[in-house]
């Protein structure tokens, strides 16, 4: 036990390292706006299943870790660790060109522990949201081009402390504190194409941002027989009290475009340093409820909402739309006792989404829509510890093409790797 615990905090340790100094980008036009790419509190066991969470507690012999509805901590009957990565394929296209990118970095690291029979606690990291984009508007000043260049890139971690409780035999509560911290930065050029000895200006700002975010969930486990439960969730965010620290930069600089040489910056226009202001991220609140036959099947259904109408960067709202969205997910397994079959011990999870994202562009809403399925492969396990590998897989579409807009299509791919095992037992003779 001593040796797996070294490891677990090993990992922990590089992890948190690595997020801390890493610039982990999601190269999508759309994350410029509010906080970036929202990623969601989602492990690839609810992802696969296309995020249902509100409901979801243990429709499996397997203790799982589902952080976005704390509710379910209460669940857990074994030390749980689970640690994994993510890569994402996204094609960008409008009306005349298309564009590939590709990211990769790891998602989360999260621990939990069962305090006694109907209570247990658990903590870790993983992403917030990621920001990257570079895109080029051009114009006329006078008669002279212009090409107005936009870029940024960076993102937020989210460091969790959690604890869930069953109250009597079917209420369960939970809670989660978060830490909100990480970097993004956005870079404004305006270049001159046709003036070789024409100076292009670039503002540079840096944006540190910290602040603490406040998670809660229920749920209420009706037994509809002895092998058969239903289970009503709600999970929320109390709103977060962001705090961004801000430097900015505006530079002179000559380019050649045939080469694509820049040459270093000739004078500083502006720099500020230090500059302070609130953001004020909403409250969201998702409902949902999952069907489970012991060690056989799970249907759920989620509805998510937030205000994002109501954001507001240093005072100012940032225009953007109020969001919900729909989930629906099964997992099936066909026969949780096979020993000659493996296949029949996989779990075989599937689902659906919607999402009204909360960027609008010129009353154009941007909507995502994305078709998920994944699997649960369990490894060979002993008496105490129980290992599986959970590979979820969405094939989705954001944006359109129509309007001049851009239509971004993309497969994400997340792999975890869950351990559970029996640890802090007393032993029975010294």
């Amino acid at each position: 036990m001593i040796k797996i615990f070294k490891s677990v905090l090993v990992a922990f340790i590089l992890f948190t390292a690595i997020s801390v100094s890493a610039q982990t980008t999601s190269s999508s036009p759309y994350s410029q706006f509010g906080l970036g790419d929202l990623k969601g509190s989602l492990l690839p066991q609810n992802r696969a299943m296309g995020g249902i969470s509100a409901g979801y507690r243990k429709p499996g012999p397997y203790s799982n870790i589902n952080l976005a509805n704390p509710a379910s901590y209460s669940a857990i009957q074994l030390t749980t660790f689970d640690i994994g990565a993510y890569t994402g394929l996204r094609q960008l296209s409008n009306s005349s060109t298309s564009e590939n990118s590709f990211n990769a970095s790891l998602s989360h690291i999260t621990f939990a522990m069962p305090v006694n029979k109907k209570s247990a606690l658990s903590f870790g990291l993983l992403p917030y949201s990621e920001a990257g984009y570079q895109y080029k508007n051009s114009g006329t000043i006078d008669t002279t081009k212009v090409d107005y260049i936009y870029g940024g890139d960076g993102g937020l971690s989210k460091a969790y402390l959690g604890y869930g409780l069953l109250l009597g035999k079917n209420l369960s509560l939970g809670f989660n504190v978060g830490y909100i911290f990480g970097n993004i930065k956005e870079i404004r050029s305006a270049e001159f194409p046709t003036e070789p000895s024409a100076l292009n200006s670039r503002t540079q700002q840096g944006n540190n941002i910290n602040g603490l975010s406040y998670d809660y969930g229920l749920q209420y486990i009706a037994n509809v027989s002895k092998t058969s439960k239903l289970i009503i969730g709600y999970s929320g965010n109390a709103g977060s009290k962001l705090n961004s620290t801000s430097s900015t930069v505006a530079t002179r600089y000559r380019k050649d475009f045939f080469l694509g040489d820049e040459s270093p910056a000739l004078d500083t226009t502006f720099i500020a340093e230090g500059t302070k202001r609130k953001l004020n991220p909403p409250l969201t609140h998702t409902i949902g409820f999952a069907f489970e036959k012991t060690n056989k099947l799970l249907i759920g259904a989620d509805v998510s909402y937030a205000r994002w109408s109501e954001y507001t960067d240093g005072g100012v709202n940032k225009g953007l739309n109020d969001t919900y969205g729909i989930a629906l997910g099964g997992q099936y397994t066909p026969d949780i006792s096979a020993v000659s079959n493996y296949f029949k011990l996989v779990d075989y999870r599937f689902g659906l989404k919607y999402d009204k994202t909360y960027v609008n562009i010129g009353n154009n809403d941007i909507n995502q829509y994305g078709l998920t399925f994944g699997m649960g492969l369990p490894l060979p396990s002993n008496r105490s510890s129980f290992y599986k590998i959970n590979f979820a897989a969405e094939l989705g579409q954001r944006g359109t093409m129509n309007n001049s807009l851009i239509r971004e299509r993309y497969i994400n791919l997340s792999l975890g790797f869950t351990l559970n095992d029996q640890w802090f037992i007393k032993p029975k003779f010294d």
